[in-house]
């Protein structure tokens, strides 16, 4: 096991990808963490002709370029807020609409516009934060002014602290609000009154009933983890368990360390794992794991959607603050 610090810069990310396979060697490749990194290391990685499991990029535009050697353990960022979609247009009659009458506002694009217009939701404000994320007021007035259903946001963990902030401070109002990165933000921890009913996209939860061969359940691994390092696990610690998970088990199905055959092993992979079940189609995206959705209620992330792993119902509309 090789391992660099790319000090989070794509520079230094590439620089040390070719060091890697040029100078130590490396026949199979764990990716960085972001999805700016992973685009940034690509090239490089077609180029060589290395097998990549990455567990940290998920920007859907890594899917998109006809790459061969990339397999990503992880739902896409086109999926990430489709469970709130889907639950606002199941609770339509808790919003006082039927499901073609609920709307959205939002600043994740791609899936979430695609989800929308399948479940014949209308999206009233699409608005992009500005790069630093630390002020979405101008959302929020427009948000006041129509009045929407359901408010996404999706912008790292500083969006999403700045989210819950704002939406208190100017008392704006929305039957619905759903996030990512709450858990890594920490929102539930430390901001829960701010934060208290809004929805959570979560790439993995302890609390899901996945089990594999591998440290068996879901919870399983969640005990094992924080007996081993003193705290809870995050999902990212999950997942990349799991990318490790995916390449031994294609080298065992493979019998060879050959590049090639190792990864056209990766790319027949139909795995159950405690992170999920993973399975990649021809572009490396896994298929097979479906985003869980939690509601923050008195200070827990606590599962409402997908209805199979939904630990209780959802509080919808959000209670005025």
């Amino acid at each position: 096991m090789r391992y660099y610090d790319d000090e989070s810069t794509p520079a230094r990310s590439t620089e040390l990808v070719e060091w890697l396979i040029q100078e130590d060697g490396v026949n199979f490749m764990l990716g960085p963490y972001s999805s700016g990194l992973t685009k940034a290391i690509l090239p490089i990685i077609e180029r060589h002709k290395v097998p990549m499991v990455e567990a940290n990029g998920a920007a859907r535009e890594l899917f998109t370029k006809g790459h061969r050697y990339i397999f990503a353990v992880l739902s896409t960022s086109d999926q990430y807020l489709w469970p709130a979609l889907e639950l606002a247009a199941a609770n339509a009659g808790k919003l006082g609409k039927s499901a073609g009458e609920v709307t959205f506002a939002q600043d994740v694009r791609a899936g979430a516009l695609e989800d929308a217009m399948r479940l014949g939701i209308a999206c009233v404000i699409d608005d992009q934060l500005p790069p630093e994320l630390d002020d979405m007021s101008v959302t929020l007035n427009k948000v006041k002014a129509l009045k929407p259903d359901l408010l996404v946001v999706s912008g790292q963990e500083k969006g999403a602290v700045t989210a819950v902030k704002q939406i208190e401070a100017l008392r704006t109002d929305v039957p619905m609000v759903a996030l990512t990165h709450c858990d890594s933000a920490r929102l539930a921890e430390q901001l829960p009154k701010a934060a208290s009913h809004v929805f959570c996209a979560h790439q993995w939860h302890r609390s899901l009933g996945h089990k594999g061969k591998l440290f068996g359940s879901a919870e399983d691994f969640a005990q094992r983890f924080q007996e081993a390092y003193g705290y809870e696990a995050p999902y990212q610690s999950a997942q990349s368990a799991a990318a490790v998970y995916v390449f031994a088990d294609a080298m065992a199905r493979a019998q060879d360390l050959d590049t090639e055959k190792v990864r056209d092993a990766l790319a027949a992979t139909d795995l159950a794992t405690f992170y999920g079940p993973i399975k990649f189609d021809e572009t490396g995206k896994n298929v097979a794991k479906p985003m869980v959705l939690t509601q923050i209620i008195d200070g827990e992330y606590v599962v409402v959607a997908a209805e199979e792993w939904a630990v209780r119902d959802p509080v919808i509309p959000r209670p005025a603050h």
